[in-house]
């Protein structure tokens, strides 16, 4: 038995391709003739379908230059519109159809009249758009400042009974306040860096925590203790939120990642990777995307919890996007960044409209059931916006507490209770300060100052 002789696979591959061409250089210069006649038939009937109604417009409007310029009269009806376009039905002259023979014609050819009784379809001027305009918002005005915090206040969060409020600052220390009276409950001690995020779950007694030393815990509030942590992160972690419906714990941060929590077992269920930059903000809702994120390289990405990658990555933004808040009721979600505010509608992400005006870093959101968006910037600025239509109907800038310099007037977290008639903001003057409705303010006294754009139409 003759032994197999052995070649390489570089070999063996050059041989293959070999074999394929020997076997199929044959039938390379055998292509059939092109039949020029039919080649033109076929291009014709092609340009007639896509260019007929340009071919017909050309047509007569050279006939009518012809009329013109030989002083020939053209009759009342043609006169008095002659600006107006409309698509004709092609006359049978001869057998042709506008301008292809019927007989000869590989497609059928029909005629618009054998269709309809008109012999004309008019194109009708477009309308306007119509601008909706803006429901009436009462305006806001501060009722409280609560002072405590001995650094940035950076964090807020409600508790779902609407009884008390948590804030985080740069002192290391979480502190929970009565909602109704503003009066102190409890601090909360553990972190040793700058406290960032807080979560209440609204299923369990639990809160939530996240800060600059990498540390993310859970506290139990039946016994105000640290019952559980959970190691991963790289990095300070500048942003949290609890799953709506599952027990689920998503946190991010500055190591350019989004985590994925089991929040029993401490499981780092996915690592979402795609940013390249720090992870600013995530929110996360029951239905898809169940997650979102923002980031400073300018992007917001959407992304599939179960397979724990990215479904899309939006690129509108040309600076870096701090906060995103999801509408409580509408399947839409705003992204702030310094160049604008964006809306969205989900699940792919669909780009709805601009709010522009902020000149400074946008740094948090904030929306009501009413539909009342707040956003709130480095500066102090603080703009109230209609969702729906996007018209800025107040702005003003926050006072800072005396003693405190101006340049100590940013805003860095903000959220409405579960009445949506409170708005809760912490700022740099390390204080937290709560805002309501103007009571007495009604469409007289506070009336929409809205000019809607009239978009011009180009007249044909």
């Amino acid at each position: 038995m003759e032994e197999v002789q052995r070649h390489s696979v570089h070999t063996l591959v050059f041989r293959s391709l070999k074999r394929t061409h020997d076997f199929f250089v044959a039938n390379q210069s055998l292509l059939p003739e092109v039949d020029e006649q039919l080649e033109k038939v076929k291009y014709t009937i092609k340009a007639r379908d896509a260019y007929g109604l340009v071919f017909d417009r050309t047509a007569k409007s050279k006939a009518l230059a012809a009329k013109r310029a030989d002083g020939a009269g053209i009759d009342g009806q043609q006169g008095g519109k002659d600006t107006v376009l409309a698509i004709t039905a092609g006359e049978q002259e001869n057998g042709l159809v506008d301008g292809v023979n019927a007989q000869t014609a590989l497609v059928p050819v029909t005629t618009p009249s054998s269709q309809s009784t008109s012999s004309a379809v008019q194109i009708l001027p477009k309308k306007a758009p119509t601008i909706p305009k803006p429901k009436w918002h009462a305006p806001w005005k501060l009722c409280r400042v609560i002072s405590g915090h001995l650094g940035w206040v950076r964090c807020v969060a409600v508790e779902p009974g609407n009884e008390w409020f948590a804030t985080g600052a740069a002192d290391r220390v979480i502190k929970i306040w009565d909602l109704a009276s503003g009066k102190l409950k409890l601090s909360l001690t553990g972190h040793v860096s700058t406290v960032r995020a807080l979560e209440v779950s609204p299923r369990h007694p639990y809160l939530f925590s996240c800060g600059e030393d990498r540390q993310v815990k859970c506290w139990d509030l039946e016994y105000n203790k640290v019952i559980r942590h959970y190691h991963g992160h790289l990095s300070a972690v500048y942003t949290m939120s609890l799953h709506p419906t599952i027990d689920v714990l998503v946190t991010a941060g500055r190591d350019s990642t989004a985590r994925v929590w089991d929040m029993r077992t401490k499981a780092n269920i996915h690592t979402l990777a795609g940013h390249t930059n720090t992870v600013a903000s995530v929110v996360t809702q029951a239905v898809n995307p169940q997650i979102i994120t923002g980031s400073h390289d300018s992007t917001v990405r959407l992304w599939d919890l179960a397979a724990g990658k990215s479904l899309c990555t939006l690129t509108n933004h040309k600076k870096s996007v701090r906060a995103i808040v999801l509408h409580p009721s509408l399947y839409m979600f705003a992204s702030a960044s310094p160049d604008n505010i964006k809306q969205w509608r989900c699940p792919e992400g669909n780009f709805i409209q601009n709010l522009g005006g902020h000149n400074s870093i946008v740094n948090c959101m904030a929306v009501n059931p009413e539909g009342v968006l707040v956003s709130g910037g480095d500066n102090g600025t603080m703009f109230f916006w209609d969702w729906r239509t996007g018209y800025n109907f107040q702005r003003f800038q926050a006072a800072v507490q005396p003693g405190s310099m101006d340049s100590e007037a940013g805003i860095f977290s903000m959220t409405f209770d579960q009445s949506g008639s409170r708005l809760i903001t912490t700022e740099a003057d390390k204080t937290i300060k709560i805002y309501k409705e103007d009571d007495e303010a009604t469409e007289e006294s506070h009336p929409i100052n809205w000019r809607p754009e009239i978009i011009k139409r180009r007249k044909y």
